[in-house]
């Protein structure tokens, strides 16, 4: 099979048992995984050990990859479903994780800490839509919803880490 081929015509080869092609969407795909688990987590060990995971799903669920449906939209429905598990298994507690990387820009690393200090269903919004530049369609279909609501959902978390964002960077001011 081609490099060049579509993610979706090399996922129906994964689907039919050519099981090596998924080295070729692992490639595409696991920096946009990584940086999605890690906005999502804030752990780097934690996001690579997900993306792995993402990867024993595709091949283990590979029989449900429709050829209508879009790769991408279908790859981030499984990377959800493996958050979700990961959430539910391993972080009891309701605090935040620290951060991992040091930053040399405080205001980033402001804006990194109320990402993550957000619900997770909004959170997840903002890095689909801001970071893994999923289309409103895209974050649709992934959701199950109109492409409208997910325009709507997409607005109203942007505006929340708006408020929120300003609301700390004015408490860090007057901490000072």
């Amino acid at each position: 099979m081609a490099m060049n081929s579509s993610d979706e015509v090399l996922m129906i080869a994964v689907r039919e048992g050519a099981s090596a092609e998924l080295a070729v969407l692992f490639d595409r795909h696991h920096r946009a995984l990584y940086e999605f688990f890690f906005r999502m987590t804030g752990e780097r060990a934690q996001s690579e050990n997900l993306v792995q995971e993402v990867f024993n799903r595709i091949l283990k669920f590979r029989d449900t990859f429709r050829e209508e449906g879009r790769f991408r939209a279908w790859l981030y429905r499984i990377a959800r479903n493996v958050h979700h598990d990961h959430c539910r298994k391993f972080l009891s507690a309701h605090t935040v994780p620290s951060p991992t990387v040091p930053s040399s820009n405080v205001r980033a690393e402001s804006l990194r800490r109320t990402l993550l200090a957000m619900p997770e269903d909004r959170r997840e919004l903002i890095v689909f839509s801001q970071y893994q530049r999923l289309s409103p369609h895209e974050i649709a279909e992934l959701l199950d919803i109109e492409p409208p609501d997910a325009k709507a959902r997409i607005h109203r978390a942007m505006m929340e880490l708006s408020e929120q964002y300003r609301k700390s960077s004015n408490g860090t001011s007057n901490a000072n």
